[in-house]
């Protein structure tokens, strides 16, 4: 099963390859699948379990980026201490 956007990335697409971007886009449309419904039970779980872990994958970058950012403002206070 792919995704049938424009920009289609088949869902075997391993997770930890995609940016915070492309997993957010793609847990979009995970989310609007499984909200349409017609999906058999299998579809639906495999849909839920790439769903899952997209959102962790976006977590993971959003954590990053909140680590970054503390990191730079913490070298922004030492050298203002300076």
């Amino acid at each position: 099963m792919t995704d049938t956007g424009t920009n289609a990335r088949p869902l075997h697409t391993d997770v930890a390859e995609l940016n915070y971007e492309q997993a957010r886009e793609e847990l979009v449309a995970v989310v609007s699948q499984l909200e349409a419904g017609g999906a058999s039970l299998e579809q639906s779980l495999a849909l839920w379990e790439r769903g899952e872990a997209l959102a962790e994958r976006c977590e993971a970058w959003l954590e990053g980026a909140r680590q970054r950012l503390e990191a730079a403002r913490a070298r922004a206070d030492e050298g203002s201490d300076a």
